[in-house]
């Protein structure tokens, strides 16, 4: 399991968007995106660049 840090999202509509983009991913075979603890959890062959990149597609910011 991946976790990505995000900031940025504010509502669940942010968390439909990032959780939906990164269900696209080639590999990625679960996704869960937490409001509260600002953070998605990727299962699979996750290519973390890629994820990264959706993220900022969506108007967030990844936290290092």
């Amino acid at each position: 399991m991946q976790i990505i840090k995000i900031k940025g999202m504010k509502c669940q509509h942010c968390v439909g968007s990032v959780q939906k983009g990164l269900e696209a991913l080639e590999g990625v075979t679960a996704v869960q995106v937490d409001l509260e603890n600002n953070e998605a959890r990727l299962e699979g062959e996750v290519d973390l660049q890629q994820a990264k990149a959706v993220i900022a597609e969506k108007g967030f910011s990844v936290v290092d």
